[in-house]
């Protein structure tokens, strides 16, 4: 392979990984997660998986992820809510946050149907 064509080839590497970081961010900024824009691919993409877990508990006992979400002013059950980034929060410990609270999830009665 030439020099050349292995820069186009980091460069477009380069693009794809950025484009896939913006649409990580913006669905994460979607369901109301506080991003700052120096988070790592890895830790966007990190996040998002805990973020998808944390929906995941929250649906396996009933909650609506409509009502229950960051941006509600009346969560039917705050339990349900995703816990919020606190300012200047690391990317790893809010991952644990996120994580912690939907291993209490387990604990927390389901909602009836």
């Amino acid at each position: 392979m030439t020099s050349s064509r292995k820069r186009e080839d980091d460069a477009e590497e380069r693009d794809a990984r950025a484009t896939a970081a913006s649409e990580v961010r913006a669905r994460l900024r979607g369901r109301g997660v506080a991003v700052t824009g120096a988070e790592t691919p890895e830790e966007l993409a990190d996040l998002l998986s805990a973020v998808e877990r944390f929906e995941a508990a929250v649906e396996a006992h009933g909650g609506d992820l409509m009502v229950d979400d960051l941006r509600s002013s009346e969560p039917d059950d705050r339990h349900f809510v995703l816990p919020r980034r606190e300012r200047a929060e690391t990317v790893r410990a809010y991952i644990v946050r996120i994580d912690e609270a939907a291993l209490r999830l387990r604990r927390h009665p389901p909602r009836p149907d």
